[in-house]
């Protein structure tokens, strides 16, 4: 059991508090996460026993796999993290659609023609598919009517290998919107009974851009990742959006008033592990983030990576919590944030799982709290326990 002073006396793990939220999730507490992609889906699954009222603000920024098809294709946000996201928060059970979580989950295969491909998309628009006919109306209906929608949306040569029917959905309800994410997002969290809400931190067309420091210029969030290309071996210097993959400058657009609204209301805001620049530091990125989370007089954490991140090459943790108040103040709108940004730093006991090691001193100079608690459950191993990190942040609130 440890204490630590925040704004109150604070126990991890609080059993009382947890156990209360255990027994009336729907009315758990407003924790918002700043995240990008698959980092927080399997601790949204934990998180849904305990709060339903979790909030998600993810990056639209992803410019590889199926949603870079869609977005290359019809210049829209990638929608693939808040798809993911929402599956993870979705009520799986009997009782839910566990019918359309199978649906929305389902991938057209990888290694057929396009073809035959367009005729399976067209057969689970005409309600044929085993899928579809699982689904009860009116939702068999709803979603036949988006997928029919996207078909005419789709161009001819669109290429579906792989593509996710939840990601065509999105898109197709994107469309029938005007371009607006938010409706199409509500009837997903319906359809899929979604327990939290999920967010694009921008509905805009943006790219993601990093200079290294030893000036290489990355385009796109998927060349910085490491994942579907060869890891950055130079540290990163600076990262920005710029509304141009070809010829980048830095833009810098508002967040909207409902973003704000939604960092202002929110019990708690955790900067949760990830790929550091990718998908915590761009959600940060646009204009007015900053100012509102300061504005908010609730605790702010930072659980960070354990193990390896390749975004991460040449810097330690210290560094890394100061580049993320220095992005933090930057989004802000005035010159000096009237509140604080980030109050406490949580880390494993074993400081051997943080890339390029841990100073506290450091941390601790920069005028943030720092909390060493137990996070990982089972040794060998680098990956935070979701149970132990969900216990940890719901224990702040």
């Amino acid at each position: 059991m440890h204490k630590i002073r925040l704004f109150r006396s604070v126990s991890i793990p609080d059993q009382l508090k947890l156990a209360r939220y255990l027994k009336a999730p729907e009315l758990g507490p407003r924790v918002l996460f700043f995240s990008g992609g698959t980092a927080l889906n399997s601790m949204s699954k934990v998180l849904v026993e305990y709060t339903h009222n979790s909030i998600h603000l993810v990056t639209p920024f992803d410019s590889g796999g199926s949603s870079a098809k869609l977005r290359d294709a019809f210049n829209m946000p990638a929608v693939g993290d808040m798809r993911s996201r929402l599956m993870a928060l979705a009520d799986q059970t009997v009782k839910g659609n566990p019918e359309i979580f199978k649906l929305f989950a389902y991938r057209l295969p990888a290694n057929e023609d396009n073809k035959k491909l367009h005729n399976h998309l067209k057969s689970l628009a005409r309600g044929n598919h085993s899928l579809i006919r699982n689904i009860h109306d009116p939702m068999r209906q709803i979603i036949r009517s988006h997928l029919s929608f996207f078909i005419k949306k789709m161009p001819r040569d669109f290429d579906l290998k792989g593509a996710s029917i939840g990601n065509l959905i999105l898109a197709s309800g994107y469309f029938a919107n005007d371009r607006h994410i938010d409706p199409v997002i509500y009837i997903f969290t319906r359809l899929a009974e979604a327990r939290g809400t999920v967010r694009p931190i921008m509905n805009t067309f943006l790219h993601l851009i990093a200079r290294l420091e030893d000036d290489t210029l990355v385009r796109g969030q998927h060349m910085l990742t490491g994942k579907e290309t060869v890891s950055i071996e130079s540290p990163v210097a600076e990262v920005y959006l710029s509304k141009s993959l070809n010829k980048p400058a830095p833009f810098y657009p508002p967040i909207k008033d409902k973003i704000k609204r939604l960092i202002q209301e929110a019990e708690l805001i955790c900067y949760p592990m990830g790929s550091f620049y990718s998908s915590i530091i761009a959600n940060i990125l646009p204009k007015g983030v900053g100012s509102a989370i300061a504005a908010n007089l609730c605790p702010k954490v930072h659980i960070p990576n354990t193990g390896h991140d390749p975004e991460q090459t040449g810097t330690t943790l210290d560094q890394r919590v100061e580049i993320l108040i220095n992005y933090l103040k930057k989004s802000c709108i005035e010159s000096e944030p009237q509140g604080r940004l980030l109050d406490l730093v949580i880390i494993d006991r074993d400081h051997s799982l943080y890339q390029g090691g841990v100073d506290v001193e450091k941390i601790r100079n920069l005028g943030v709290e720092i909390l060493e608690t137990q996070l990982i459950r089972k040794h060998p191993g680098q990956y935070l326990d979701d149970k132990l990190f969900v216990e940890t942040v719901l224990s702040m609130v």
